[in-house]
């Protein structure tokens, strides 16, 4: 029996530099090397950088009471339109995903509206049934909050410590947003850093250590100073703002580049690219708000910026000038978090994921309106990137030349779902 017409990706320049042909049919890589069958489509891909697709394992995808900041519908396609087409959506939302009825909602709506792959975490309280969100299918715990942040309240020691207890047991990933908070006024930038203070994120990060007596894994989210990643025991995240931001770049009172934990000074966005080989993801943590709500006066005005439409652009830019290698950008972006939740990897070899993005050779600028969020501005905006001409999911077409096209996004649930009868 003769195979389904297939995809292939031709001339296609891997990380090590030499020139292959990729086949793709029903959602898998089934051949890398020359040999186009009649009736494949086929894309020249001479000219192009061809990584395979990120996964993006920090967004905040909002929806409900918060849809007038994003939603399913167009956080996936900014992602998408990123080069992103798996995203891991975070509990915090209006009401936190703490039981499996409200966790399978989350699930369905993302399932009824999003153009990209998708997991969803399971949030931790006093009250959280741990054991019922794991067989529901939450993918990882967290981010626990060990400081009260947007929409993130803390938990104390205690609670976490047995949280982890049982998260160990299951086997389970536990995802923490480690900081410590000084009371003070918030004014500015410089006082929110100061409030927040990178020696309170590493304070976090070994207390969370501390209470770790049990062996779970671990993954501390966004890491934001060096200090912070050389302490942190276990996968170290990084976002684009802390390594492409600092306060130093904008006025003190600009709420657009209010974020926890806070975008700091230039010498440490500095020491974190000193850091880069130590650091296992680059993730967005994809938390827009309105630009009305950014407007408020600092103190009155919600953390959080948008960036899974720019994760991989900005680095792209970083790879295009040769300050960072086109296979550490693959490994941070797509094999290691794939590797780190337990999803197929996208790839170059047969029986890899499907799931690629397609970049120009020649870089851009960051501008809001071709982003797709619905919050509608970037603190990003101006800076040099490559976005993807062609974003390929499970092997179909999702995004060509600001097209968006219908494909098959899959649920990733965690390890230990088990589907009701």
């Amino acid at each position: 029996m003769e195979s389904a017409p297939g995809l292939v990706l031709v001339n296609v320049q891997l990380p090590d530099g030499r020139r292959t042909d990729i086949t793709i049919r029903n959602g898998r890589v089934v051949h890398a090397g020359a040999g186009v069958a009649a009736g494949d489509k086929k894309i020249d891909c001479t000219s192009l950088f061809v990584l395979p697709a990120a996964v993006d394992i920090h967004v905040h995808m909002r929806g409900g009471s918060q849809s007038a900041k994003e939603d399913w519908e167009t956080g996936s396609r900014s992602a998408l339109a990123g080069g992103v087409t798996v995203v891991v959506d975070q509990p915090n939302t209006i009401p936190p995903l703490t039981s499996p009825e409200l966790f399978l909602n989350r699930v369905r709506d993302a399932q009824a509206h999003s153009s990209c792959s998708f997991a969803v975490n399971s949030g931790i309280t006093p009250g959280t049934p741990i054991e019922a969100m794991w067989m529901a299918g939450a993918m990882a715990f967290g981010e626990i909050f060990f400081a009260p942040s947007s929409y993130g309240e803390a938990v104390d020691k205690a609670v976490f410590s047995r949280a982890l207890n049982r998260i160990q047991a299951l086997g389970g990933l536990a995802t923490v947003h480690a900081e410590g908070i000084t009371p003070g006024e918030d004014t500015g930038l410089a006082a929110h850093d100061a409030l927040r203070s990178g020696v309170q994120e590493k304070e976090a990060v070994i207390a969370v250590r501390e209470c770790n007596t049990c062996g779970c894994r671990l993954h501390f989210c966004h890491m934001s100073t060096a200090g912070s990643i050389d302490a942190a025991q276990g996968s170290v995240e990084v976002t684009p703002h802390h390594l492409f931001l600092s306060r130093e770049m904008t006025g003190d009172a600009d709420c657009r580049f209010k974020v926890n934990p806070p975008v700091r000074t230039e010498r440490e966005r500095k020491s974190l690219w000193e850091r880069w080989d130590r650091i296992d993801v680059i993730a967005s943590d994809h938390a827009p708000h309105t630009a009305a709500e950014k407007a408020l006066p600092f103190p009155d005005a919600p953390s959080g910026v948008p960036g899974v439409g720019t994760l991989v652009p900005l680095l792209m830019a970083k790879v295009l000038d040769k300050q960072i290698s086109l296979a550490d950008v693959i490994r941070k972006t797509s094999t290691a978090p794939a590797a780190l939740i337990g999803i197929p990897p996208a790839g170059f070899s047969p029986g890899d994921r499907a799931d690629f993005a397609l970049y120009p050779r020649s870089s851009s600028t960051v501008e809001p309106e071709f982003l797709h969020s619905r919050c509608g501005w970037t603190p990003f905006e101006g800076l040099p990137a490559i976005f993807p001409r062609t974003v390929i999911l499970g092997g179909e077409i999702a995004f060509c030349d600001g097209e968006f096209f219908d494909t098959h996004p899959a649920w990733y649930p965690g390890k230990g779902y088990l589907p009701s009868p």
